[in-house]
C-alpha cells in the first residue's frame, strides 16, 4: 500500500524526523491560509499523488507571494498531471502539500528496503539526490552507497556512520544524521515498511538534515497489524479493478494487454503470463483466486476481468487440488449468467474433480473453447485476440 508524501510527512514526525512546515491543502484558498502560517516566502506547492517526477511534469512549483500561491495551487488541483510513473495516462491531482522553503546546501538521496536476496535490511544513499536518481543507478551505480543490517540486531552507530562518511558530511551534519538515521530505521521495522524513501534528504546552509520528500509503501499482508495506516488508503489513487477486487480478497494486478487470465496460484499465473507472451499476446491482468477460492470469488473475478475493456480474450488456467475443478466451473457458470460474456473463453483445468468441471462448463451452454494444455491455450487466446 502506498501513502501519499504529507502523509509520510506525518509518520516522520511522529518519529522526530525534521520535516519543513507546511499543510495539506485541497483548494486554492486552504492553500493561501496554509501559506500564511509558514513565515513568510518563498513556499512550495507540490502536487500530491502516488508517482515521483512530480516535478519535472510541472506539478511543483516555487511561490514567491500569496497571490502566486493562489494561482499555482488553482492550476495544480485538478490538472492531469503525467510522469515518469503515471504512464502516459497520468493522474488527476486532488491535493496539494504548501511548505516551506529551505535554503539548501546539497541534496542527498537517502532509502531504507528490505533485501530477500541476503534477507537483511538495506540503507542506500547517494550523493546524486535528487530528479534523477534513477539515471544515477543506471549509469553511475558505483555513486550509491549500500549499508546492510541483520533485522534480529538491529541499526548501530557504525552502521550510521559508514552512510555519513559515504555521504560526504561535516562532523556538524553527522551529528545531526545519526539519530534521524536510527529513526527512520526504526519507522521502518516498525510499520512493516516495503519501501521508505526521502529524495531529496537537504542539506541546509545552517547544516541541518531535513527530508524535503517522503515516499512509504508497506507491505499489504501486515496492514491488519496497522488500522491507523489502513485510514491513509487514498482509494481515489488505486485503479478501481484493482479495488474492487481487493473488496473479494482476490490477488488482482492491472496491466496493459488484452488477454485476461484467472488462475490459482501465484507462480502459476507467473508461468501463464510468461507463457501468453511467448506466443505472441500480452496480458491485460494478473489474477490469483487462490488455493481455497469458493465459487464466489471465481464469479467476482471473473466478473472484474469481464468489466476490463481491454480484455479481447480471457485465458482460465486452473490446476485443481485446494481449488477444486468443479468449484471454478460453477463459479464460471455463475459469472457468465449474471455479467454475460462477451470476449472468447479458453479454458485449461487439471486435477482435482477435472471431470466434474469439464461437465459443468459442457453442460452450462456456454460458447468456450478447451484447451488440451498450456502451450495449446496459450497459442489459441492469443490467436483470438491477433
Amino acid at each position: 500500500m502506498k501513502i501519499h508524501e504529507y502523509q509520510a510527512k506525518e509518520l516522520f514526525k511522529k518519529y522526530s524526523i525534521p520535516i519543513p512546515q507546511g499543510a495539506v491543502a485541497f483548494t486554492p484558498e486552504d492553500a493561501v491560509k496554509t501559506a500564511a502560517t509558514l513565515g513568510g516566502f518563498p513556499v512550495v506547492v507540490k502536487a500530491q499523488i502516488h508517482a515521483g517526477g512530480r516535478g519535472k511534469g510541472g506539478g511543483v512549483k516555487l511561490a514567491k507571494s500569496a497571490d502566486e500561491v493562489k494561482s499555482l495551487a488553482g492550476q495544480i488541483i485538478g490538472m492531469n498531471l503525467v510522469t515518469h510513473q503515471t504512464g502516459p495516462e497520468g493522474k488527476e491531482v486532488k491535493k496539494v502539500l504548501v511548505e516551506q522553503g529551505l535554503n539548501i546546501a546539497k541534496e542527498l538521496y537517502l532509502s531504507i528496503i528490505p533485501d530477500r536476496a541476503t534477507a537483511k535490511i538495506v540503507i542506500m544513499a547517494s550523493e546524486a539526490g535528487g530528479m534523477d536518481i534513477e539515471e544515477v543507478a543506471a549509469k553511475t551505480p558505483e555513486k550509491i552507497i549500500k549499508v546492510y543490517i541483520n533485522p534480529l540486531l538491529g541499526i548501530e552507530g557504525y552502521h550510521c556512520r559508514e552512510v555519513a562518511f559515504g555521504l560526504n558530511m561535516s562532523p556538524a551534519v553527522m551529528k545531526s544524521f545519526t539519530p534521524m538515521l536510527m529513526n527512520l530505521y526504526k519507522l521502518f521495522v516498525a510499520y512493516d515498511c516495503s519501501l521508505l524513501e526521502i529524495n531529496p534528504l537537504v542539506i541546509t546552509k545552517e547544516e541541518t538534515v531535513i527530508a524535503l520528500d517522503g515516499k512509504i509503501n508497506f507491505d499489504d499482508n501486515a496492514l491488519f497489524r496497522h488500522k491507523d495506516i489502513v485510514a491513509y488508503r487514498d482509494l481515489d489513487e488505486e485503479d478501481p479493478l484493482e479495488v474492487e477486487a481487493s473488496k473479494f480478497n482476490l490477488n488482482y494486478i492491472n496491466l496493459d494487454g488484452n488477454v485476461g487470465n484467472m488462475v490459482n496460484g501465484a507462480g502459476l499465473a507467473m508461468a501463464t503470463m510468461d507463457i501468453i507472451k511467448l506466443a505472441g499476446a500480452e496480458p491485460a491482468n494478473f489474477l490469483d483466486v487462490g488455493g481455497g477460492a469458493s465459487t464466489e470469488m471465481v464469479e467476482n473475478g471473473f466478473k472484474i476481468i469481464l468489466r476490463d475493456k481491454k480484455v479481447k480474450g480471457v485465458l482460465i488456467n486452473i490446476f485443481g487440488g485446494i481449488l477444486r475443478c468443479d468449484i471454478l466451473a460453477q463459479g464460471i457458470v455463475e459469472a457468465a449468467k449474471k455479467t454475460g460474456i462477451n470476449v472468447p473463453v479458453v479454458v485449461r483445468m487439471e486435477g482435482t474433480n477435472v471431470e466434474k468441471g469439464r461437465k459443468i462448463l459442457a453442460e452450462s451452454g456456454l460458447n468456450l473453447i478447451t484447451a488440451v494444455d498450456l502451450k495449446d491455450a496459450a497459442q489459441k487466446v492469443a490467436g483470438i485476440v491477433k
